[in-house]
């Protein structure tokens, strides 16, 4: 059998023999596909909770801080706790009531923290010597224990009698004081009589 003649014989096999090493090929690429590590975790809730409310209460057993939200879903791959349509309540014998809304939230993993997000509205109800105040921005951090808030963002603060805009401020209701940090423009509009 010469040369020729054995080429001939193999010749029919040739696209066969391609075919299998391409398959064996196609197999080895998804098999190391397979074997490879997840570079993250899925970022799925473990737990899911709707028109929940939670209470923090003081040494003395009095209500101290209340929040509620349409919805919250624990993270476990992060640790993060996200709240749909929060409102935050603060609450103190020596100081009036300070209300906090906004349509989305994010608790800190520890839960000493919450950062409001969107359509963010602060109400400080009225007391004996100063008027209600309502405060409007697009970001809060919050610090329930501290009684305090700040944000980087735009700020406008209104009473009876003033409208103040501002970029940043920090807030602190145990001290009474709200401080504003940058490019502060009021106006004020005197009572009629």
């Amino acid at each position: 059998m010469n040369s020729t003649s054995r080429a001939r014989y193999w010749l029919p096999l040739l696209p066969l023999l391609g075919l299998l090493g391409v398959t064996y090929w196609l197999n080895q690429q998804v098999q190391q596909e397979l074997t490879k590590p997840s570079s993250g975790k899925r970022h799925d809730p473990d737990a899911v909770m709707e028109n929940f409310s939670a209470v923090k209460m003081d040494q003395q057993g009095a209500p101290r801080f209340i929040m509620n939200a349409k919805k919250m879903q624990h993270y476990p791959d992060n640790d993060s706790t996200e709240i749909e349509a929060p409102s935050l309540t603060t609450l103190s014998a020596e100081r009036p009531p300070i209300y906090i809304f906004s349509q989305r939230g994010l608790v800190s993993n520890k839960g000493d923290e919450v950062f409001l997000h969107q359509n963010v509205r602060v109400v400080r109800e009225a007391s004996a010597d100063r008027e209600e105040l309502t405060l409007l921005t697009e970001y809060l951090h919050v610090v329930p224990d501290q009684d305090i808030a700040d944000t980087d963002h735009a700020v406008t603060i209104t009473d009876a009698h003033n409208t103040t805009h501002a970029i940043g401020m920090e807030m602190n209701n145990n001290a009474r004081t709200i401080k504003l940090l940058a490019q502060v423009k009021s106006e004020y509009v005197p009572t009629k009589k």
